[in-house]
């Protein structure tokens, strides 16, 4: 069956250099305090475009020819992929479009646009933008770079990990945002590849969890997509998945899903506690070890994915006038 091995992650390390930035890990003081062992904070919110992704999309564009580069992408998103993939389209001179559902919130549409992607707007759900991205491949020739399940997203995703066990080399456990899979499993393979001991944790929210209900299930399966605070989570994997589902089921360790109300607690710690601006998804590690549900023996590392939340909805987060609000 196909993979992404740890030699195909380095190859994407240095095909994005001076592309993405090389985030920095901190220790988190009040965590360790609160687990007894150390925990380490990987800021990849600071990426550029605020998100994980642009790792994925970046190694994705860099990967293709010529002749693909000049009929351009499409991608279903619900956000930061599309944000990361017009970002390096724009720089590359080529035409991107972007298709997403309605559960996509606003502040994310606006990013994109200015960022001089097209925007199409299909359904209410991730199924329902791949749709037209399917079409638009069909009728317009555009070349699709889907937001996870592609051997270059995944590698591009797993310098991720590479970087992680490199600044925190004795990590016993890593929590890393479990969604269609693409992160999660980019970044087991770069860390289990260089330490096969180490843990790697998926986190997720509660609410349409679509790869812990194909991992329970042995197989793909639908999952209705459902509002969430961690709306860069939601999504199916694809009832056709090539690569994530297998390399998640071969690599997780374990999956931990989340509450709006435990993932609204995750935000409001990041900033109060360790002052950053972090999205529900981009929070979902912070609360996993916040709710007593991750058991940890040695060195932690947490993902902090993203930052693109909508400020009027983490305003209301910090000040305690939400609790397990979409930010929307």
């Amino acid at each position: 069956m196909a993979t992404v091995t740890l030699s195909d992650i380095r190859a994407a390390r240095e095909r994005i250099a001076g592309k993405v930035e090389r985030t920095p890990t901190v220790l988190s003081q009040n965590l360790s305090e609160q687990l007894g062992t150390p925990v380490h904070l990987k800021l990849e919110h600071r990426q550029t475009t605020g998100s994980f992704k642009l790792r994925g999309a970046s190694n994705a564009v860099a990967s293709l020819s010529a002749e693909e580069k000049a009929r351009g992408v499409v991608a279903a998103s619900t956000g930061n992929h599309g944000r990361a993939l017009a970002h390096a389209a724009k720089l590359e001179g080529m035409r991107a479009v972007i298709c997403m559902s309605r559960l996509v919130p606003q502040n994310k549409l606006d990013e994109i646009r200015r960022l001089g992607a097209e925007i199409r707007i299909v359904g209410n759900s991730q199924d329902d933008a791949q749709q037209e991205v399917e079409r638009l491949v069909a009728e317009e020739g555009l070349v699709m770079l889907p937001p996870f399940d592609h051997p270059a997203i995944i590698a591009g995703q797993g310098t991720l990990g590479l970087e992680m066990i490199e600044q925190v080399p004795d990590a016993a456990l890593i929590l890393v945002q479990l969604s269609g899979g693409g992160l999660a499993s980019g970044v087991a393979a770069a860390v289990k590849g260089v330490n096969p001991g180490t843990k790697i944790i998926g986190v997720s929210m509660a609410r349409g969890a679509a790869m812990k209900a194909s991992l329970d299930a042995g197989m793909p399966v639908p999952v209705e997509e459902l509002p969430t605070l961690a709306d860069s989570l939601g999504g199916g994997i694809g009832l056709d998945n090539r690569l994530t589902f297998a390399m998640c089921r071969d690599l997780l360790d374990d999956v931990i899903l989340l509450s709006e109300d435990e993932i609204t607690a995750g935000i409001h710690h990041a900033y109060a506690e360790e002052r950053e601006i972090v999205e529900g998804a981009g929070a979902v590690g912070i609360a996993a070890l916040l709710t007593g549900k991750v058991k940890a023996s040695g060195p932690v590392v947490v993902l902090l994915s993203g930052r693109n939340i909508d400020m009027n909805a983490h305003r209301r987060i910090v000040c305690g006038e939400a609790i397990g609000e979409r930010a929307a």
